[in-house]
């Protein structure tokens, strides 16, 4: 995973439009965005049943896969919307770039591959494009039904209930997800350096 501001600069949404400005993951946290990386499928196991996605299911986004209506596809993906549930991601192979709206309103670009666990909270404005390969696959997990509903940004939207309660719910830390499981571990000080090093595991 790699996230950094966008660069809002004209061309094809596939490229990587970075501005060499790095978002950190505590960054995301704060925007209710959360990141997990995952080797095998005991930890998304493990996240799904703590935090009861019930459901899933996957998919594939290439030409390959959908054929014709690929192009189509991904302009749909990339207009920007909300969702009134969460919306989650476990990549299983390819790339793809997540665009969140900070508080600010500027585009924070998320770049994900194989392994990577992305969670939207409800309400958060965001888009989805593959990369240059054109090709991701991704599972997608549910706390009920399997269903992908976007509501496109408008004025209107900006009064939506989840919409307006993003912020109250982030600066509550109500969407924040804590877990013995998946806390990352603090090994011993190294004697030579006098530092603590965090273990590249699951990160929230």
């Amino acid at each position: 995973m790699k996230a950094y501001m966008y660069d809002n600069l004209p061309g094809d949404q596939r490229l990587a439009h970075d501005s060499g400005r790095a978002v950190g993951v505590e960054e995301l946290g704060k925007l209710g965005v959360l990141y997990y990386r995952f080797p095998d499928l005991k930890g998304v196991d493990k996240l799904a049943a703590q935090r009861g996605y019930k459901n899933r299911d996957e998919i594939t986004v290439s030409p390959d896969k959908m054929g014709d209506v690929y192009e189509d596809k991904v302009k749909m993906f990339f207009n920007e919307h909300l969702h009134e549930d969460e919306e989650i991601r476990y990549i299983r192979g390819g790339q793809g770039y997540f665009d969140v709206r900070s508080h600010g309103d500027d585009w924070v670009r998320v770049q994900l591959e194989k392994d990577d666990l992305l969670i939207l909270p409800a309400g958060i404005y965001h888009r989805f494009t593959t990369d240059e390969s054109n090709y991701v696959h991704a599972m997608r997990l549910f706390k009920d039904e399997p269903k992908w509903t976007p509501l496109s940004r408008s004025p209107q939207l900006d009064d939506n209930e989840i919409r307006k309660g993003l912020r109250v719910r982030v600066e509550s830390h109500s969407l924040r997800f804590e877990s013995p499981v998946l806390q990352p571990k603090l090994p011993p000080k190294s004697a030579a350096q006098g530092k603590v090093a965090l273990r590249p595991k699951a990160i929230a």
